[in-house]
C-alpha cells in the first residue's frame, strides 16, 4: 500500500470514496487504496458474520460487514474493517448511516501484504475506540486466530487458536463458532514465505 503525495480533508475523501470504484482508507489526509481481497478472505469473512448474524437475530446486537465505514475521531482515520459487531444501536457519524464509530468486536482477516498494519497501527487506532473491547486476526492460509481481549485500562489478553482446537469463544458477547465452520469452503495455499522456505531447502540439499 502506498500513500498519495496529496493531504485530503475527510470531506474530501468521503466525496472521493463515493465515486471511487474501489475502496481507500483516510489517515489523517493522505488517501491509501486498500489491497483487494482473494476468495479465502471474502470466504472467513462471510463465514464469520454469517454466524454472527444468525446466533444474534433475536439479540440486541448488529453485524457489519466490510462495506460500512468505520470513523476513529482520535487518529482522523477512515476505514472498513472485515466484520464488526456493535451492541445495541449503531452510532452514525455525521447521520451518515455507511459510517459509524461504536464497534465492540472488530475482525480483521490477514493478508500478506497488511497483516503487520493490522496488528500495529490499525489496533493502535482501534484502541482509542471507547467502545471497542475485542480484537480478531484471522489467518487465511492456515488454521491460526489471534484473540485480543481487553481485561482492564491498557491491558489486553492475547488467546491463540489453531488446528489443536474445536471452536472460538468470543469474551465480549456470547458466541461461539466451530473453527471447521469458521474455514468452510476454504482452499488453503502456500504462502510466500513458504515457497521462499521451501525454495531454501531445495538449493540447500
Amino acid at each position: 500500500m502506498q500513500t498519495q503525495q496529496r493531504y485530503y480533508t475527510p470531506e474530501e475523501y468521503l466525496k472521493l470514496e463515493e465515486a471511487a470504484e474501489y475502496k481507500s482508507e483516510y489517515i489523517d489526509g493522505p488517501i491509501v487504496p486498500m489491497a483487494g481481497g482473494s476468495t479465502n478472505h471474502n470466504q472467513i469473512a462471510l463465514n464469520f458474520s454469517t454466524e454472527l448474524n444468525f446466533a444474534f437475530k433475536r439479540q440486541n446486537y448488529r453485524v457489519y460487514m466490510g462495506d460500512v465505514r468505520l470513523w476513529i475521531p482520535e487518529r482522523r482515520f477512515y476505514t472498513y474493517p472485515d466484520v464488526m459487531v456493535i451492541v445495541g444501536e449503531p452510532e452514525y457519524y455525521n447521520n451518515r448511516t455507511d459510517t459509524i464509530t461504536n464497534p465492540q468486536v472488530i475482525v480483521e482477516v490477514l493478508s500478506e501484504s497488511t497483516q503487520g498494519y493490522d496488528r500495529e497501527e490499525k489496533f493502535r487506532a482501534y484502541r482509542t475506540i471507547a467502545s471497542f473491547q475485542e480484537y480478531l486476526l484471522i489467518d487465511q492460509n492456515s488454521i491460526h486466530i489471534d484473540q485480543l481481549s481487553q481485561t482492564g485500562k491498557k491491558r489486553w489478553e492475547l488467546r491463540e487458536y489453531d488446528q489443536e482446537d474445536k471452536a472460538l469463544t468470543l469474551t465480549t458477547v456470547p458466541f461461539e463458532i466451530s473453527l471447521v465452520d469458521l474455514y468452510n469452503k476454504v482452499k488453503f495455499e502456500p504462502s510466500a514465505a513458504q515457497y521462499n522456505n521451501a525454495g531454501s531447502d531445495i538449493i540447500s540439499d
